[in-house]
C-alpha cells in the first residue's frame, strides 16, 4: 500500500480546491434556476455539483492515483488501497442555486478509517481553511483555533435546520429552547462544512446537526479538532461520520453541548 507525506500533496490539493471553488463562482454569476434537478424531498443539484465533483475527482486521482472516494453526487465509486478522499463539491446547494452567498467545497482525506487532512473553500469569501495530519489548521495563511468561550452565555451557536428527516425535530427543538435562551444565539448558515471550519476558527463557539452525510463533515471536523476542539455524535462517540449526527465546539463549549443533547436526545 502507497504511503505518502501529506505536507507534499497539500499544496496541490489547495490549488485544486480553490479553482473548483472558482469554478463555481463563475458559473453562479449567470445562474438559471431551470437546471436545477431534484435528487429527493429537498436536495438539489445542478451541472455545477457534477462539473465541480468531476474536476475535483480528476484532479486527485492526478495527485494521488490509488486513492479511493466516498462522492456526493456518485462520479466514482471506487475503494483505495489505503486512502480514500471524501468529496462534496459543493455544501450549500440550496444556498447556490438561490443566489445567497454562503456555499463550499470540501473535501476530506481518510487513511484507513482515519481522517487526515481537511480543505474547506467558503467560495464567496475566498477562504480557504485547510490542514493535515502533524500541521496546523490554517485559514489561507494564518493559524486558526477554536474560541476561549467557557461558558454558554458567552457562546455563538450553529446548527442545521432538518430539511427530510423529522422523526427527531421534536428533540430538536427542546435543544434550540434551552439554546436561545442561554446563549448569545444560533445562526444557520446552510452548509455545514461552513458551520464546522467556522468553529475550527472560533467564528462559532459550537456546532450540532443531525442527518448529515460523511461528505458533509469530514472536512470540517478534521479542521475542528485540528485546531484544538471536540467532536463526536450525538451519544459522544466517535462516529460522527458516518452516524449521520454531529457535536462540535470548544472544549468547554463542547462539554455543555454534549450534556444538552444527551439529556434532550436521550432514546
Amino acid at each position: 500500500m502507497q504511503n505518502i507525506a501529506l505536507k507534499n500533496i497539500h499544496q496541490d490539493i489547495q490549488k485544486l480546491v480553490i479553482d473548483t471553488g472558482n469554478f463555481i463562482r463563475n458559473e453562479g454569476l449567470n445562474f438559471d434556476l431551470g437546471v436545477v434537478e431534484t435528487k429527493s424531498f429537498n436536495q438539489l443539484v445542478s451541472y455545477v455539483d457534477k462539473t465541480a465533483e468531476e474536476k475535483l475527482v480528476k484532479g486527485l486521482l492526478q495527485i494521488l492515483p490509488t486513492a479511493g472516494f466516498i462522492t456526493e453526487e456518485k462520479t466514482i465509486n471506487r475503494k483505495g488501497d489505503r486512502y480514500t478522499f471524501v468529496i462534496d463539491p459543493l455544501d450549500g446547494t440550496t444556498n447556490f442555486v438561490h443566489g445567497l452567498p454562503v456555499f463550499s467545497v470540501s473535501v476530506g482525506l481518510m487513511d484507513g478509517n482515519k481522517l487526515v487532512a481537511g480543505y474547506v473553500f467558503d467560495v464567496c469569501q475566498n477562504w480557504l481553511f485547510h490542514g493535515y495530519e502533524g500541521g496546523t489548521a490554517m485559514l489561507n495563511d494564518s493559524i486558526i483555533q477554536v474560541s476561549k468561550a467557557a461558558k454558554m452565555e458567552d457562546a455563538l451557536m450553529a446548527t442545521g435546520f432538518p430539511y427530510y428527516d423529522f422523526v427527531q425535530m421534536p428533540e430538536y427543538i427542546e435543544v434550540l429552547k434551552v439554546l436561545m435562551r442561554e446563549t448569545h444565539g444560533l445562526r444557520r448558515m446552510g452548509s455545514a462544512a461552513i458551520d464546522l471550519v467556522y468553529t475550527a476558527c472560533g467564528k462559532f463557539d459550537g456546532f450540532f446537526e443531525y442527518g448529515l452525510q460523511p461528505w458533509d463533515v469530514a472536512a470540517g471536523a478534521f479542521l475542528v479538532k485540528l485546531a484544538g476542539g471536540k467532536v463526536a455524535d450525538f451519544k459522544g462517540g466517535d462516529d460522527y461520520l458516518f452516524g449521520k449526527t454531529i457535536i462540535a465546539g470548544n472544549p468547554q463549549i463542547f462539554e455543555s453541548l454534549t450534556k444538552l443533547i444527551e439529556e434532550k436526545f436521550e432514546n
